[in-house]
């Protein structure tokens, strides 16, 4: 019987009656919509059009007798028994979504591993991280996300990514995060900035300048989001670029002032192209989690790269990262956009 995450039970009565007749599309639909807390937001996550959406959840309202949502404030709130099956909803879709993956796996033979990280992640640790793991394991294809942290828990939970990378999601019965590499961030200006002799700047000191950042800018969920909060960074402040490579490359021009992994700027530094700037009364120092569902919901590969990112193997590969991987190695992300 299938188990819920809300209260450890599972459907019954004219629920349980009706499951057969409900399509994977309709539950998807359903779960989206809980969690976004729109049917618009439902749609534009899917890439169908609001009707369809309405529609879905239409027929699973008939099915069950129960109107499942109302509207709310600035959304939604779901019924008891709409949360019971966004509940159930949600494992029958990621079991599905595992299965179909599971198939696809033995029947082309090859291993297949979803990783989703942070847009930093995703440029500047999971290419060299993956490259060498992909070494040890042959026949392995692998698929990136680049997604907001906020959605690590709900895409390793709908079994729609196998580990993620970065800031460990926040904590839940079925997720474990490990552990694997401490890291620092630097705040990086042009040579010739106005601040580059000053010591120990404070944040009151930084707040107003322009920040030049990667594509989830002020994300407070990343450790740079956090920090520049902290400072008092507005959003009319800062400008988003779409890699943080291009951010990088407008504050060595003298645009602005960045935040990146001290590891990945080290070489700009030496080089002299990007200078750090002595900022004190702020954290800059964090660390990186892999995370992935417990027990028998982990795939053998996914336990495989877990097992891996605690090895020096993997912490060499991400903090000597090359400046560039092979053609017939390299995967450019998928960009995963979570509406809300």
């Amino acid at each position: 019987m299938l188990k819920s995450a809300a209260d450890g039970t599972g459907p019954t009565g004219r629920t349980a009656a009706v499951m057969a007749d409900m399509t994977l599309t309709q539950l998807r639909a359903f779960v989206t919509v809980a969690r976004l807390g729109s049917v618009k937001g439902a749609a534009q996550s899917l890439g169908v059009t609001e009707a369809a959406v309405s529609g879905a959840v239409a027929v699973l309202r008939r099915e069950l007798g129960d109107v499942l949502f109302i509207r709310a404030a600035g959304g939604i709130s779901l019924t008891p028994g709409g949360s019971r099956l966004a509940a159930g909803a949600a494992e029958i879709v990621g079991l599905a979504e595992e299965t179909r993956h599971r198939v696809r796996q033995a029947s082309s033979g090859t291993a297949h591993l979803r990783v989703a990280s942070t847009e930093a992640g995703v440029e500047q640790v999971l290419p060299a991280l993956l490259t060498s793991f992909g070494r040890r394991q042959p026949d392995l294809d692998v698929e990136t996300l680049a997604v907001p942290v906020a959605v690590f828990g709900d895409l390793l939970r709908d079994r729609r990514a196998d580990v993620t990378i970065g800031p460990a999601p926040h904590p839940a019965p079925a997720v474990e995060s490990i552990p694997f590499l401490r890291f620092q961030l630097a705040v990086v200006a042009a040579p010739d900035h106005p601040l580059r002799h000053r010591q120990r700047l404070g944040p009151a000191q930084l707040a107003h300048e322009p920040w030049l950042l990667g594509p989830a800018g002020l994300d407070p969920d990343t450790l740079s989001g956090a920090f520049l909060a902290h400072i008092g960074v507005e959003a009319t402040g800062a400008k988003a670029f779409p890699s943080v490579t291009a951010s990088l490359n407008a504050v060595a021009a003298g645009a602005g002032l960045s935040v990146a992994f001290l590891h990945v700027v080290r070489d700009d530094l030496r080089r002299g192209s990007l200078i750090r700037l002595d900022v004190t009364g702020a954290r800059l120092g964090g660390m990186l989690y892999a995370s992935a569902l417990t027990g028998e919901r982990r795939s053998t590969t996914a336990a495989a790269l877990c097992r891996f990112v605690t090895t020096p193997a993997a912490t060499q590969a991400v903090l000597t990262r090359s400046n560039g991987v092979p053609m017939n190695e390299f995967r450019p992300p998928v960009h995963v956009t979570i509406w809300s």
